[in-house]
């Protein structure tokens, strides 16, 4: 057989095949074959992921404990600037709540306490909370200290309570984070130690930033109408859209 003859003969069979093929069945092999592909990156994805863990824990292990110390007081710092954006405005949401220092310290006092607290836990292995329980109450936290400054313009004396409460949560969100990089088996109480003093160290900047744009001008007439409310109302939507974002999407 010639080649053109041949070629018709190629081009005929495929059209031929074409007509007999069922749409149905071509989206079914196509599914198969994404879902397949899909399955195959997942766990590639999680095995690679658990390599660079059993690498990070074996340089971990490697180190002084002088080295490690400031290694997790450097990624303490790094969750919270940059990476901790959640955590920024939850911070900025209990600056804007009061002009009188000692109501923010209050709140700042009993933040830390807290996270300190459910960090340790969870570390430890003594609680758990899944990730999509917790993710989302963080964002309602943000929304809540938010639009409470709207509301009043001093905090009420059930303030520092609230915001422990929500300070146990952020304390299971950074226990996750910490979980991620990896706990070396030795020195853990160091360990945990030097991460949350990161933690602070990054929320401490946060405030001082924050007081350095804002403290000067805060008894001026227009500070509650032009900065306090219109700031609030900006964090409450950001934690508005992360809440709906982490339950629906």
């Amino acid at each position: 057989m010639s080649l053109p003859k041949t070629l018709l003969f190629c081009i005929f069979l495929v059209l031929g095949f074409s007509a007999f093929s069922h749409p149905e069945d071509e989206l079914i092999i196509s599914e198969i074959e994404q879902g397949q592909l899909s399955m195959q990156d997942q766990q590639m994805t999680a095995e690679y992921e658990a390599a660079l863990k059993r690498q990070r824990m074996r340089r971990l292990a490697a180190m002084s404990w002088q080295q490690r110390f400031l290694l997790f007081i450097k990624a303490g710092i790094e969750h919270i600037i940059p990476k901790g954006l959640d955590h920024i405005l939850f911070v900025l949401g209990l600056f804007f709540s009061s002009l009188i220092i000692g109501s923010l310290l209050w709140q700042v006092t009993s933040f830390t306490l807290a996270h300190t607290v459910t960090l340790a836990l969870a570390a430890l292995g003594i609680i758990q909370a899944p990730g999509n329980i917790v993710e989302p109450l963080i964002a309602f936290s943000i929304i809540y200290v938010a639009i409470e400054n709207c509301f009043f313009k001093e905090t009420n004396k059930w303030r520092p309570l609230i915001v422990f409460s929500f300070g146990l949560l952020h304390g299971l969100g950074f226990a996750a984070v910490l979980n991620e990089y990896g706990l070396p088996e030795n020195g853990l109480v160091p360990t945990l130690l030097a991460f949350n003093i990161g933690v602070e160290l990054g929320q401490l900047i946060v405030l001082f930033s924050a007081a350095a744009l804002f403290w000067m001008i805060r008894k001026k007439s227009w500070y509650r109408q032009w900065v306090q409310i219109p700031a609030s109302v900006m964090i409450a939507l950001v934690g508005l859209f992360w809440f709906i974002e982490r339950t629906i999407l």
